[in-house]
């Protein structure tokens, strides 16, 4: 199983490791056993690595970003959804060792538990490597969504159509979703907006949030150009 679970997990994190009873342990739910070690410890020690990870990529990549955007958009990066996802991502829920009411109600794919494991394999990465093989995964699983968080949160370019749209003919613009594509782990969304019934932009992003930012940035642009704001 051992192997296995190296070969499948090593080249989508990417870290390989030194002493692989870290990844073991990091797969191993409380239910499996009692008796037996779990990765409730590794999950704490994940968290902290991440949050300390997530903050210095942030840092970096953003230098003049001010405290509260950082920690709204660190927040945003880390919750349990997107750790699940990012989880799926991998096909973490295939190896991880559940007992046995676990695996009859589906703990492979409950949102609690794949993110508990994701934080206990960054856990074992950092036992096995150090901060900066935990790090560098970090900034290789998350570094395009950080990068369109903060893009994002720079400028609000939806509730500055939105006011547009409700000043000048009280509408809301609507945003439809037109193409998603790509690995869980590097998803592409494709946003268009229309205002008063007519296509005015169109966005593309890692995220829903990011390509309907920039779809709407693109519409304003338009209407600025046709002396409509």
């Amino acid at each position: 199983m051992t192997e296995e679970l190296r070969a499948a997990l090593e080249p989508l994190l990417p870290y390989r490791f030194v002493r692989p009873e870290h990844l073991v342990l990091a797969v191993t739910h409380r239910s499996l056993s009692p008796e037996l070690p779990n990765n409730e410890t590794l999950e704490f020690l994940g968290d902290a690595v991440l949050g300390l990870a997530m903050s210095d990529l942030l840092m970096r990549r953003f230098p003049d970003a001010r405290e509260g955007d950082l920690s709204k958009r660190r927040a945003a990066l880390v919750n349990a959804g997107v750790l699940a996802r990012k989880a799926r991502a991998i096909d973490l829920g295939r190896w991880l060792r559940l007992g046995k009411g676990e695996e009859k109600t589906g703990g492979r794919d409950k949102e609690s538990i794949l993110a508990a494991g994701y934080e206990a394999v960054l856990g074992a990465i950092y036992l096995d490597g150090g901060y900066e093989a935990a790090r560098g995964v970090v900034e290789a699983q998350f570094g395009v969504e950080a990068a369109d968080e903060m893009a994002a949160g720079q400028e609000d370019w939806k509730t500055r159509l939105q006011e547009l749209c409700q000043r000048r003919w009280r509408e809301t613009p609507v945003y439809v979703l037109v193409e998603e594509s790509g690995p869980d782990h590097a998803k592409r969304f494709v946003s268009e907006l229309a205002v008063r019934g007519e296509l005015r932009g169109r966005g593309v992003g890692h995220s829903k949030k990011a390509a309907e930012q920039a779809a709407a940035r693109e519409a304003l642009t338009a209407l600025a150009a046709l002396g409509e704001t």
